[in-house]
């Protein structure tokens, strides 16, 4: 919880800083540090280096360095890496990056969520579906599609912390709970 709560507090500060560039250069902060978590997931010997006491922050900062170096990332962000090792934060890398993808969510409006059905949707429903979701929602719709064949039929949406269970097998789960109850 507590890494939680830091890794928040540093997307923030973040964030803010990019946001005075405007929104390109939020995008931009965004990708960075998409790609430097991306490089800590693939390698979790990087992540074990990082919390390793024993190893020193000088070792510490060239191994980011070469990271950085090889990723091509800004200046922003090679900062906030230092910056980062230098407290001891280097592994919340990740967690500040996925909750930095919120902040840049809501900054543009996007809402992100996914949409499971029981076969595989053809291209023009796809658009057609997300078409008429964005127009509910009023918001550009950020939408990944999903193949489950254990639903039967219908679809499981789930935005946010919502899901909308339209599937056959809940519709079937609430016909046999109400047989069972004898309405």
């Amino acid at each position: 919880m507590t890494g939680n709560i830091v890794a928040r507090r540093y997307a923030r500060a973040l964030f803010a800083l990019g946001a005075k560039s405007g929104v390109g250069e939020l995008d931009k902060l965004g990708s960075d540090l998409a790609a430097l978590a991306g490089a800590l997931d693939a390698a979790p010997e990087l992540g074990r280096i990082f919390r390793n006491p024993i190893i020193t922050v000088d070792e510490k900062r060239n191994v980011i360095l070469k990271l950085v170096e090889k990723y091509g990332v800004s200046a922003t962000v090679r900062n906030f890496c230092l910056l980062l090792t230098d407290k001891g934060r280097l592994d919340c890398l990740s967690d500040i990056q996925a909750f930095y993808g919120v902040l840049l969510d809501a900054e543009k409006g996007v809402i992100r969520g996914e949409l499971m059905t029981a076969v595989e949707l053809a291209e023009a429903k796809r658009a057609q579906v997300k078409a008429a979701l964005e127009q509910q929602a009023g918001r550009k719709l950020e939408l990944t599609f999903s193949v489950n064949k254990d639903i039967l039929g219908g679809v499981v949406l789930k935005v946010g912390d919502r899901v909308l269970d339209a599937s056959l097998r809940a519709q079937l789960g609430i016909l046999k709970d109400n047989i069972k109850r004898g309405e």
